[in-house]
């Protein structure tokens, strides 16, 4: 490719071959001449691009069909609104005619390429002279070429400008100065080979200049100051810290391999450290570290360059190691004996101050000193603390001392540090340091005194006011009586009591209720005054204690209840305000005898008892006077109002009576036509019913054989256990003939027997007939034998008579076991029949219709007739 250089913003035109390869160079335009401060720079052509030092290469292959082809560089300052064009123009070469070869150039050698050399490198801080030449570029091109060398990039045309330059026609390139290699470790410089007519044969040569290192800097430490800490007593090789330096030679060389050592100590003794000479790392070499012999080291370190060889450069530096104290020094009393005095009765008093000596660093844990109290304190009369300014140990009394008990008292105090005592190597543990202080009670006029200091005095709730709750009496502690002594209770306080100025005796002023106000809380503290003849007073305190009473009577929560045919028993719960033990459990009672034969109360809990009727009472409203009694005696009356109602839910009747209000009602006209029309209605069902019913009577005939196909259920299972004397009652029956009913726990069955095997029971309070619940079931048998309730009743009635009055004739008691048995209420009697044996022994035959039965009852039949 040929280059040739024009003048700037003028027409310029390049020499290359037909076909150009991608990222081919065409050639340079010097673009700082044309504008020098171009910010933009573009191709009008694509398959041109244009650097920022105006080299033109090829973005894609390109083959120049014609002989010339143009393109512009465009060129722009935005700030200045410059713009200015290049012209180029591209044109194809002419192709030379090859040069006749000779016999000995048909043979083949291998030679070294000059363009591409080695790195130079040119030693820092050179002595010359100058210019020094450091390499040499050639181009193989030269051969056929006439060849002009050039160069730009750092030390030529950029900073540092004109310290490298090459030469035009050699390619020789010189350094001009010495270079500071830890400034600038090295160049890359691209050299350029064209021809005359700005060709370029070759591609653009970044070469490498490196500065090879001079040992020119010394090495320092990166501290002016170190300081490091190590405890006192540290066994040897304990690391105390390290040391380290820098070199600003070239690194991985001998320029910055370091050694460190110690050059001296002070004080000058026993060397105590040890710096490892590569590391820099210090460590004890003393086995003995005694912070109150030495307190601290000077270490002079230096560290050289050169692995530590003599001509090396070397630099020093200080390291200060302080000893850190550790409690290796146990504290003790300056004095074993001290001597005191104080009033009795004196509290809250200094009283003695002692000191030690502590050989450990002050101010430290080590030596702050922790006193105690080992002996003479049993009562806690005495206290000790430190004085974190002068470390002395304060003295106090806090409870006041009693000359007539004690005129004397010896206390033994032991002191400690707030560190723990640590051992140093080679010594022996050490007691601890002790003293004795004997104090001197002074005597005096001591006020009265109150046993005990504080007094708890019970009162019972609602006590009636000036009750005697207690006596609060004082002693003189000189005449240890209590003469010429009077009382009084300072005002401000809660007024529930008053003291007898002489005597001490307690009082209540009030009626004490524990739901009113401030005596909610249930106490009070009351201070009492007791002053001598000598105007001397003591305080004592009274607390008042309001202890629950038995005020309240219990009552019923709830009175009104309604009961219906189940006679499903009331539960019936109290309440009392008052506490334990004066509430709960409480005992129910009925006061009315008339009502307590009738009704029953059961217990269930602590609070609540049941209600029941005991027997078959009628229906009706029932005001009955129960009474509670609580746990501590006191009754509470209360009437139970119970509506005892044909129902089976309560809703059914809620107990309301409805009546008509006084006022005159109007009624309105379809009212009147209502009511006339009910009436009417009403009248004419009746007439139907009644006709029917006589139509019925005039054409049936009752006779003894339709009973014989009719089973009558008796909800009865097995044949009762026989009936006592005792236990069989008269009941009153409209009947002339009347009948016995068994008694069988709170019920009454009453039960008449029919011959031929036929039962017809009435349960009385069961809601239950047989007969009834027969017709009900409708079985399929004869319906020629079926009749109302009322035919069979007076056909059966006069027959079950007979029955009975055999039974109270027969001295035996055959009748009765066979015919009056006992059986329990089981409900809604069953389709089936009765098993029991209740038909009369001569009438067995007359049992032959059962075999007309469905076979689910043989089984029955069978068990009732005796084969």
């Amino acid at each position: 490719v040929l280059s040739l250089c024009c003048e700037a913003c003028k027409k310029v035109i390049f020499h290359v071959p037909s076909e150009l390869e991608a990222d081919t160079l065409v050639g340079r335009v010097d673009l700082k001449e044309c504008l020098p401060s171009a910010e933009f720079i573009s191709s009008s052509d694509g398959n041109f691009k244009v650097l920022e030092d105006g080299s033109v290469y090829t973005t894609s292959a390109l083959s120049l069909s014609a002989e010339k082809k143009t393109f512009t560089i465009l060129l722009k300052d935005i700030q200045e609104q410059v713009q200015k064009k290049i012209h180029v123009d591209l044109v194809k070469e002419e192709k030379k005619t090859p040069k006749t070869r000779h016999a000995r150039d048909t043979i083949l050698k291998r030679t070294k390429r000059r363009w591409g050399p080695i790195p130079s490198v040119m030693i820092e801080n050179s002595l010359g002279p100058f210019p020094l030449q450091i390499q040499q570029v050639q181009s193989d091109t030269a051969q056929n070429y006439t060849i002009f060398y050039s160069a730009s990039g750092p030390g030529i045309d950029q900073d540092p400008k004109g310290l490298f330059y090459i030469e035009r026609e050699t390619g020789n390139i010189f350094a001009t100065r010495a270079v500071d290699r830890e400034q600038y470790p090295s160049f890359q410089i691209i050299c350029f080979a064209t021809t005359p007519d700005g060709y370029s044969p070759e591609v653009p040569l970044v070469h490498t200049i490196r500065i090879e290192d001079d040992n020119d800097n010394a090495p320092y430490f990166t501290q002016d100051l170190f300081e490091f800490c190590v405890p006192e007593n540290s066994r040897p090789g304990v690391v105390v810290g390290k040391v380290t330096a820098e070199d600003r030679d070239e690194p991985y060389t001998l320029h910055t391999t370091l050694k460190y050592r110690i050059v001296s100590q002070t004080p000058p003794i026993t060397p105590a450290f040890s710096l490892h000479g590569d590391t820099g790392v210090i460590s004890v070499l003393l086995p003995q570290l005694d912070r109150e012999l030495v307190p601290s080291y000077t270490l002079l370190v230096e560290v050289r360059d050169m692995a530590g060889q003599p001509f090396g450069l070397c630099t020093t530096g200080t390291v200060v190691v302080k000893i850190e104290d550790m409690n290796d020094n146990a504290p003790s009393f300056k004095q074993l004996q001290y001597e005191t005095r104080v009033e009795e009765n004196r509290v809250n008093v200094e009283i003695l101050r002692v000191s030690v000596v502590d050989l450990d660093e002050p101010g430290s844990p080590g030596s702050g000193a922790v006193y105690e109290i080992i002996r003479g304190n049993d009562d806690q009369a005495f206290e000790i603390t430190t004085d974190k300014n002068t470390n002395e140990g304060i003295l106090c009394v806090v409870k006041g001392l009693d000359y007539e008990a004690a005129k004397q008292r010896v206390v033994v105090i032991g002191v400690n540090n707030e560190a723990p005592y640590v051992l140093a190597p080679h010594s022996q543990q050490l007691s601890q340091s002790t003293c004795s202080v004997t104090v001197h009670v002074l005597d005096m006029d001591e006020g009265p005194v109150f046993k005990p200091c504080l007094l708890r005095l019970d009162v019972k709730e609602c006590e009636d006011v000036g009750t005697a709750i207690g006596r609060y009496v004082a002693e003189d502690p000189e005449t240890g009586n209590s003469e010429g002594i009077r009382y009084r209770i300072p005002p401000g306080q809660c007024n529930w009591i008053n003291i007898d100025d002489r005597s001490g005796e307690v009082r209540t002023v009030r009626v004490l209720d524990r739901d009113l106000g401030e005596m909610r809380r249930g106490q009070c503290n009351v201070t009492v005054l007791a002053i001598d003849r000598n105007g001397k007073t003591g305080t004592g305190t009274i607390q008042v204690c309001i202890v629950p009473g038995n005020k309240n009577v219990p009552r019923i929560a709830q009175t009104d209840y309604i009961m219906c045919r189940d006679r499903k028993p009331i539960c019936l719960t109290a309440e009392d305000g008052d506490e334990a033990p004066y509430s709960a459990p409480f005992v129910y009672r009925i006061t009315d005898r008339n009502l307590a034969s009738m009704w029953k109360l059961t217990p269930h809990d602590d609070n609540s008892w049941y209600l029941s009727p005991k027997s078959d009472i009628p229906y009706g409203i029932y005001e009955i006077p129960v009474s509670v009694i609580d746990n501590g005696g006191k009754i509470g009356e209360n009437i139970v109002r119970v509506n005892l109602c044909d129902c089976v839910t309560p809703t059914e009747c809620d107990g309301r009576t409805r009546q008509l209000s006084g006022g005159n009602v109007t009624l309105g006209l379809w009212a009147i036509l209502a009511m006339i029309l009910g009436s009417l209605l009403l009248l004419l069902i009746l007439i139907t019913i009644c006709g029917c019913c006589r139509g019925g009577v005039m054409h049936r005939q009752v006779t003894d054989d339709c009973a014989n196909h009719n089973l009558i259920i008796s909800n009865t299972e097995a044949p009762g256990e026989e009936v006592m004397d005792h236990n069989i009652i008269p009941l009153q029956n409209t009947c002339d003939q009347g009948g016995y009913g068994v008694k069988t726990g709170d019920q009454q069955t009453f039960e008449m027997v029919k011959g031929r095997g036929h039962t017809l029971e009435s349960v009385k309070g069961g809601g239950h007939q047989t007969l009834g619940s027969v017709k009900e079931a409708g079985q399929p048998m004869m319906d020629t034998c079926r009749y109302s309730y009322s035919e069979w009743h007076n056909f059966t009635h006069p027959r079950l008579g007979e029955k009975v009055h055999l039974c109270r004739q027969d001295e035996e008691l055959k009748h009765s076991e066979d015919y009056l048995l006992s059986y329990n209420y089981e409900g809604k009697g069953s389709l089936a029949g009765s098993v029991g044996c209740c038909s009369d022994q001569h009438e067995e035959e007359a049992l032959d219709f059962l075999d007309q039965l469905e076979p689910k009852f043989r089984t029955l039949a069978e068990t009732c007739i005796k084969r």
